[in-house]
């Protein structure tokens, strides 16, 4: 698993999280973010290129896989913004509370191994009316998906670097004490299991 874990699974996601459908949700979403920004699971640094330099005054990096901080170390060189990189899981970020303007993740949320403590530190990092801009995959609408999301979800886990295919990412952010004030639905039918993504933006009531 440590050869899997550190040479193959790092090059696999880059791949597959760089297709063009999520390109594209990538280039709506990620300008948004300004000020001082946290990028939650930057993983090999997708979003990098997205970010509005003009907007940006501080951004940090956090991935607790130095594999995948390596490869965003690469596409680092060609960013518009400079990032600081933090190698921790998001249930101990070492960051001040209500320090943040911004925190972005995308296709992180599946992999958090406690999900409520990760979202209640972003929710603590974040200034009061702060920014989460979100692109996640999640658990399907539709309950016959959904019930082979959770058949497979054990195994997917194994292989997929701990990733969840059925977590409620809508309800996860209102009951870690976000609101809502934008939330998208994209279907993607050839990922099937995978294809149900909710992006968005969450804010922190002040």
């Amino acid at each position: 698993m440590g050869f899997y874990a550190n040479c193959i699974f790092p090059r696999l996601m880059h791949t597959a999280c760089g297709q063009a459908p999520i390109r594209v949700l990538r280039e709506r979403m990620i300008p948004l973010a300004t000020g001082r920004v946290l990028e939650v699971g930057v993983g090999s640094g997708l979003n990098l290129p997205y970010y509005d330099a003009g907007h940006v005054t501080e951004f940090w990096g956090l991935d607790p896989s130095p594999a995948m901080l390596r490869i965003a170390e690469d596409a680092a060189h060609a960013s518009p913004v400079t990032p600081h990189w933090i190698e921790r899981s998001v249930e101990d970020v070492p960051l001040e509370s209500a320090s943040m303007d911004t925190v972005v993740m995308t296709f992180s949320l599946c992999s958090i191994a406690a999900p409520e403590e990760g979202l209640a530190q972003v929710h603590r990092v974040l200034r009061p009316d702060g920014s989460l801009i979100f692109c996640e995959h999640g658990a399907a609408p539709d309950q016959t998906v959904r019930r082979w999301q959770d058949r497979l979800t054990p195994l997917w886990r194994r292989l997929a670097g701990g990733c969840h295919l059925n977590r409620d990412v809508a309800g996860l952010l209102t009951r870690s004490g976000f609101r809502l004030v934008a939330l998208e639905t994209t279907v993607i039918r050839r990922w099937w299991l995978a294809g149900f993504l909710f992006h968005g933006i969450a804010v922190k009531p002040a």
